[in-house]
């Protein structure tokens, strides 16, 4: 393992509930090793990027009751295709070599688990939208 990938792993915090144990699949495996510690290490830099891109909208997001604002999260990362891709490459940018030899062999399957902890991330620092970006 060279330089980056050592310190990539060690700036990842732990997740002690996200355990990997026998039995489980490979894509979970990967989840909860993986996928869990950098959504948590990236946590501040999603809730960013999201603040931006609802200034970015008008503001729209605001405006809505709190379910709205849950499916406008939902809607975000399923729909617009480019903010995806960018939250993708957060998370992407992240992973170690063998990691990512590893999230290449099954990509589709582990974007998906990776958008939905993302999805996850945001909607549980709805509380953090309330500061506007200026």
């Amino acid at each position: 393992m060279d330089t980056r990938d050592q310190t990539l792993i060690a700036i990842r915090p732990e997740i002690p509930n996200a355990k990997v144990i026998d039995g489980m699949s490979n894509d979970e495996k990967f989840q909860n090793k993986t996928l869990r510690p950098i959504a948590k290490l990236q946590n501040d830099l999603f809730v960013l990027v999201f603040k931006n891109y609802i200034r970015k909208h008008k503001n729209v997001f605001y405006n809505l009751t709190v379910d709205k604002r849950l499916e406008y999260i939902d809607t975000a990362i399923q729909k617009d295709i480019k903010f995806r891709n960018s939250l993708k490459g957060m998370v992407i940018g992240q992973f170690t070599t063998q990691e990512y030899l590893i999230y290449i062999e099954n990509s589709s399957a582990l974007n998906k688990r990776m958008m939905n902890i993302v999805k996850e991330r945001l909607k549980n620092n709805m509380l953090e939208f309330e500061t506007v970006l200026v």
